[in-house]
């Protein structure tokens, strides 16, 4: 079974009742450039275009959980999402754009 298959989706303002992975997710760093790369083309498609992109994370648990939102900021640490939420950037599995 895939990880889109039995992933939970929940709406941008139900991360404030989440507690996120504290490790990071991935361990390739290909998959982390290609995380930053794309955290990047969301902050542009959400502030030039008001976008909304799909995050998939991991909370605590490790269960994977996805979010649509648009995406304001993106540090190497956290990112901003409209509504003013944050998502710490090592619990990101997946930006699709």
């Amino acid at each position: 079974m895939s990880l889109l298959q039995t992933l939970t989706i929940v709406e941008k303002e139900g991360l404030a009742n989440l507690h996120f992975a504290a490790e990071e997710v991935l361990s390739d760093a290909t998959e982390k450039r290609k995380r930053e790369a794309d955290l990047y083309r969301a902050m542009i498609l959400g502030n030039e275009h008001h976008h909304k992109v799909k995050i998939v994370f991991m909370d605590e648990a490790h269960n994977p959980m996805q979010v649509e939102t648009t995406v304001w900021h993106a540090s190497d640490k956290y990112v901003l999402l409209k509504g003013a939420r944050t998502i710490p950037v090592q619990c990101i599995y997946e930006v699709v754009l």
